[in-house]
């Protein structure tokens, strides 16, 4: 598709500055954009890189210098590249194919309006689906599953049994919900699996990346709260309680019966031990290892965490170190040649008394 850069300004509502007969493409971002797509810049921490890129025009702020460039200027730049995407880029729109004659469908199922369920889905018995589900190829839903309405499952999810999936759940590729927790008891010298009885429950509005896993209860459920959103390749163990509208980032780990506040933001491969509790907005750095309670509102940093303050001292005192180094052995030096003096002159004085 190609349109001019006035054209693009009547679609995103912004104001044209510049040459608006170019023929633009595409829209890319900075370091990416050619010389016949449009680029976009949020704030002045983008402007060396603006004036470098090829592309001849930007979606910007009136705040913004474009180096010469031809612009759109908007209020909210997000927003406008959006609009701008859909128009190169248009979603995929495919109407609902009801249920696939390649789909296996179990006893007592309960399917709700405008379920789609896609080929090669297998979906067990006592299932209920609600109005406007969709179930990718591939999906595996064990017996007594419950997953709401508007939700989507996408390809390879597995859901094992007495799972429960809240409203308008995204859950993406290759997520498996409700497998058994890494618990076991030694019994005469084997480890043996402890009881697995519980099972997961996802509140409203929650997405679940993809390849992430979230082990069912021991006896009863593992639970996500309302509108958290999972990045993919995350763990969460048996019995966790994570609260609602938490952000959890990419190959975080979190160990069994740990429980979080509201608003808790967890950075990429965050650690967390078992059976602590996480306080409402407390921010883990990435990397963080969690071993202990972190108090509401608290931003902690390092392995072991600390608060982020006193992991920032540590962090200066660590820098500081291989110049303390050399003063030190600076003043070894200096300490050996003060003794050698010393040793020397008292060697020297009883020979003076002599002569």
């Amino acid at each position: 598709m190609e349109m001019t850069l006035a054209e693009l300004a009547e679609i995103v509502g912004g104001r044209l500055n510049g040459e608006g007969s170019l023929r633009i493409t595409n829209v890319r971002r900075l370091a990416l954009a050619g010389p016949t797509e449009v680029t976009f810049a949020t704030d002045e921490s983008h402007q060396k890189a603006l004036a470098a890129s090829e592309a001849p025009a930007a979606i910007v702020t009136a705040e913004l210098d474009c180096s010469g460039k031809s612009s759109i200027v908007v209020d909210d730049v997000n927003e406008a590249v959006t609009k701008a995407v859909l128009q190169f880029r248009p979603r995929r729109e495919t109407s609902n194919s009801g249920i696939s004659s390649q789909a296996i469908i179990g006893e007592n199922v309960r399917l709700g309006e405008n379920v789609e369920v896609h080929a090669g889905a297998i979906i067990g018995d006592e299932v209920v689906l609600g109005d406007n589900v969709v179930v990718h190829a591939g999906v595996r839903i064990l017996a007594g599953c419950r997953i709401g309405k508007d939700s989507t499952l996408f390809p390879n999810v597995v859901l094992y049994e007495e799972t429960s999936i809240g409203e308008r759940c995204l859950i993406h590729a290759g997520a498996v919900i409700g497998a058994y927790g890494f618990g076991y008891e030694e019994t005469d010298g084997q480890h043996l699996l402890s009881q697995q009885l519980g099972y997961v429950e996802i509140h409203d509005d929650v997405e679940v990346g993809a390849a992430t896993t979230i082990d069912r209860g021991t006896f009863g459920p593992t639970i996500i709260g309302e509108g958290t959103k999972i990045d993919n390749l995350v763990m969460i163990a048996h019995n966790c309680q994570i609260g609602r509208h938490n952000l959890i980032c990419s190959q975080v780990g979190i160990a069994g019966s740990t429980t979080t506040g509201d608003y808790v933001v967890m950075a990429g491969q965050v650690g967390v031990r078992d059976h602590v509790h996480i306080g409402e907005r407390a921010i883990l750095g990435s990397k963080s290892g969690i071993p202990n309670d972190v108090p509401a509102g608290e931003i902690m940093l390092g392995a072991p965490a600390t608060p982020v303050r006193q992991q920032k001292v540590q962090m200066a005192a660590i820098a500081k170190l291989p110049e303390m180094r050399r003063q030190f052995r600076a003043a070894q030096k200096q300490l050996q040649a003060l003794v050698e003096s010393q040793m020397s002159k008292s060697s020297s004085e009883p020979n003076e008394k002599a002569a």
